[in-house]
């Protein structure tokens, strides 16, 4: 896929919420949420980093998990935000609450949501744990057993990396035919635009923002595809059943995501800056799935990319990648 050209790059990025999208900058963070045809809500956020807090966190290899548990703090923050925002202008529709669920409020009041997010989080966590480490590498272990097929740790590695992308790729598929996540992708693809915009030197307007591709090599849909790649290769290190326990190699391949996470980041931060051959088939893959998590936009939606990138644009060029 041919990549969109630039006149500079910058750190800006963003994620796209429930009618909304957060942008976030250098010094500024803000969430814009679509609240009726003509009314755009926008809020800045007050964010303070594990990676502004520790310098540790600005190392090669170890920037990375911090900056992804940065991302997935500041998505959850935003959100929620857009979220409410989204149920306040009608554009979600809230249900009418049981008598159960009005009893849990009157017991809990606003802490029964954070117990809720807690637990369905843990539910979460443990289920994608169980699908993309335990499945596959169980599943490998019974066709072997079925069959004559031999045990290495080239096979296994191959087989579980491309069952999780698959798992991967039919989640997303799914999600893409839901009304309401359609509409996110469709978000998700206005923040591409707009920010490849940007990068060109236009003016942010519905008009020239359009013109652009909303496929982008920085995207977090390319960072989780080259992980899952990564994994690959370093299930090669991993044996196929360490200590003679099978069970233990999904478990070593989970201690080890911080290193598939740092070396993840570092290859999309060289995807993002350099176009040659090379990064082009490191981001190809990436880019190909993207046809799935962005739709293109319409023009309000544009309206509120636009919104959203504005004020985090600093005046003293901060944002600009060197």
């Amino acid at each position: 896929m041919a990549r969109e050209t630039t006149k500079k790059i910058t750190s800006i990025g963003g994620s796209a919420l429930i009618e909304g999208i957060m942008m976030r900058g250098p010094k500024k963070t803000t969430v814009a949420v679509r609240m009726g045809k003509d009314d755009i809500y926008t809020e800045n956020l007050e964010f303070t980093g594990i990676t502004q807090k520790y310098k540790i966190f600005k190392v090669p290899f170890i920037r990375g998990i911090g900056g992804l548990i940065d991302s997935m703090r500041l998505s959850y923050k935003s959100l929620m935000l857009s979220a409410d925002k989204a149920i306040e202008a009608g554009e979600v529709e809230e249900e009418e609450p049981s008598k159960f669920e009005k009893w849990l409020d009157e017991k809990f009041g606003d802490k029964l949501v954070k117990i809720l997010m807690i637990f369905a989080s843990i539910i979460g966590v443990a289920f994608a744990v169980g699908l993309f480490f335990f499945v596959p590498s169980f599943l490998y272990d019974l066709v072997c057993k079925l069959t004559s097929w031999a045990e290495t740790r080239l096979f296994k590695s191959v087989f579980e990396g491309v069952l999780k992308i698959v798992l991967f790729l039919g989640y997303i598929i799914i999600c893409s035919r839901m009304q309401e996540m359609k509409r996110v992708f469709m978000y998700h693809g206005a923040e591409h635009k707009t920010i490849f915009c940007y990068e060109n030197d236009k003016e942010l307007t519905v008009e020239n923002v359009k013109k652009y591709t909303r496929f982008h090599p920085r995207c977090g849909t390319s960072f989780l595809v080259i992980m899952l790649i990564l994994g690959i290769f370093i299930g090669l290190f991993v044996p196929v059943a360490p200590f003679g326990l099978a069970w233990l190699r999904p478990v070593i391949k989970i201690l080890l995501i911080p290193l598939t996470c740092g070396i993840g980041y570092e290859l999309i931060k060289i995807c993002g800056k350099h176009d040659n051959a090379v990064t082009r088939i490191l981001a190809a893959p990436g880019m190909w799935a993207q046809r799935i998590t962005t739709k293109e936009p319409d023009d309000s939606m544009i309206e509120v990319a636009i919104a959203a990138i504005t004020p985090v644009i600093p005046d003293d060029g901060s944002d600009i990648v060197k």
